[in-house]
């Protein structure tokens, strides 16, 4: 069995969900934090990116921003650990876990 499309399809939906999270938090640093208006410009550009990164999937639209949307909890719940220090409880944990088994369902549930 050939794994590499799952692979890559995992690897895009982590690629995706880094960019946003990044981006937006660059435009947070900028309009909340008072940084200068270059982390809004790259926070802008980095957005961009983010919008395109999905369309390589090989799943149609709906499906993908579906699935996309658990990837983004999880990666967001990680992103506040590692880089606001804010550590997950139970909740985040088993959320997350119910949003990546949702991920699965949705992307890679077998269909003829």
């Amino acid at each position: 069995m050939d794994f590499r499309p799952l692979v890559v399809s995992i690897l895009l939906f982590v690629l995706a969900g880094l960019l946003e999270i990044g981006g937006g938090y660059l435009v947070w640093q900028w309009l909340r934090e008072g940084r200068g208006w270059v982390f809004g410009a790259m926070g802008g550009l980095i957005l961009f990116l983010y919008g395109v990164v999905p369309t390589l999937q090989p799943a149609h639209f709906g499906r993908v921003y579906a699935a996309y949307g658990g990837v983004f909890v999880v990666l967001s719940i990680l992103w506040g650990w590692r880089i606001d220090r804010i550590r997950p409880d139970a909740g985040d944990v088993v959320g997350a876990m119910l949003c990546i088994a949702g991920v699965g369902v949705i992307m890679y549930w077998p269909r003829g």
